[in-house]
């Protein structure tokens, strides 16, 4: 419990319990209880929030994914013919050159 030991908690508990006069026992306890009650709602709040952009992100995964194999096929596709035409015109320009001579 926030890296505190069974043992110094009792230390601490003790020494409240010394210090804090018996008639505040009821007000200290409130305040314990609303203080707890606080951060629980605060890590509630932040686990719900984390879960979310969590699910967002394993949402938006397979769309990165889809858009990147996409786009990789698309450019893929459309450079094979460039490269098949340039092969083409090197050989015709040799053939031309070869009946000039």
């Amino acid at each position: 419990m926030f890296g505190i030991s069974w043992s110094e908690f009792l230390v601490i508990l003790l020494v409240g319990v010394l210090v804090i006069p018996a008639r505040m026992w009821p007000d200290v306890a409130r305040f314990l209880a609303k203080t707890v009650t606080f951060i629980r709602k605060w890590i509630w709040k932040i686990t719900d929030a984390s879960e979310q952009i969590k699910q967002q992100i394993d949402l938006e995964k397979p769309i990165e994914d889809l858009i990147s194999t996409t786009t990789a096929e698309m450019l893929d596709g459309i450079s094979e013919p460039l490269k098949k035409a340039k092969k083409r015109t090197n050989s015709s320009n040799k053939k031309k050159q070869g009946k000039r001579k």
